[in-house]
């Protein structure tokens, strides 16, 4: 009996067939948000780095130049870089995504593009821009002999992405509320400022007073600063931190997130 010398194509299941038409759909997103916010001119999508770090160096050299404590012995450019490229990491995500379905309205007449895909978009340009400009600024002031390799790398990585996910679950729930009522909108902005300094970028928990430090430890983000710089500078800095309050406040918000994206979805994009 003759048989095929080629090989049996083996079937695509339906899981791989979807997961295929989604990494499709968010890469042309992806390069659409390049295209829209930088284009093809001078650095183009260089700036999706270059922005953050352009920032945390400006901060790092008024801090310096100035001579401002920061309530810690840990040099100012290192204490600079931690806390303000992880304050970059997660409050830029809601800014993004707050109001993006009207300028992105059309493209959800297509059958495989979902909101929850315009801001998986956003979020994962945004994310990578933090980490880009977060890697190469440690490298830069490690080589320069300005900070040290981290002690504990993995600790690190580690409240890197529990900022992240705080980050995306922000904004997911920032952005779907935006779509359903405008005041979101107007104070989410504001609010972002006041929360700035709060965040722990600008301070050491363990240099404000104990009701101050229970005060700020309420903000979820505070445990994400604290735990970085605790990797970093390890016992060099004495940390206040507790995962599992971050990571239940952050699942929390996650899921009432995705029910307002969902809500969203069915009566606002539909």
């Amino acid at each position: 009996m003759n048989r095929s010398l080629h090989p049996p194509k083996i079937a695509s299941t339906p899981l791989l067939v979807s997961l295929n038409i989604q990494r499709r759909v968010i890469g042309a997103l992806v390069m659409r948000e390049i295209l829209d916010r930088w284009g093809r001119h001078n650095i183009g999508f260089l700036w999706l780095f270059f922005e953050p770090m352009i920032f945390t160096l400006a901060v790092a050299a008024l801090w310096s130049f100035s001579k401002m404590g920061h309530g810690s012995t840990i040099p100012i450019v290192a204490f600079a870089l931690t806390g303000y490229s992880a304050v970059l990491l997660w409050r830029n995500m809601p800014n993004r995504c707050v109001r993006a379905v009207q300028p992105n309205h059309t493209l959800m007449h297509h059958r495989n593009i979902k909101l929850m895909d315009i801001y998986g978009a956003r979020l994962l340009l945004e994310a990578s821009g933090a980490t880009i400009s977060f890697m190469l600024l440690s490298l830069l002031f490690i080589g320069m002999g300005w900070m040290k390799l981290p002690e504990d790398t993995l600790k690190v990585v580690f409240g890197w992405l529990l900022l992240a996910w705080f980050g995306c679950s922000l904004a997911i729930l920032i952005g779907s509320l935006s779509e359903r009522f405008e005041i979101v909108h107007i104070l989410w902005h504001p609010i972002s400022y006041i929360l700035f300094p709060l965040s722990g970028a600008a301070f050491a928990v363990s240099a404000l007073p104990e009701k101050a430090q229970q005060a700020v430890l309420l903000l979820p983000m505070v445990h994400g600063v604290e735990l970085i710089r605790e990797g970093y500078f390890g016992s060099q800095y004495h940390a206040h931190y507790d995962i599992a309050y971050m990571a239940g406040v952050t699942l929390v918000m996650t899921l009432f997130g995705m029910a307002q994206l969902r809500y969203v979805s069915r009566h606002i994009v539909a």
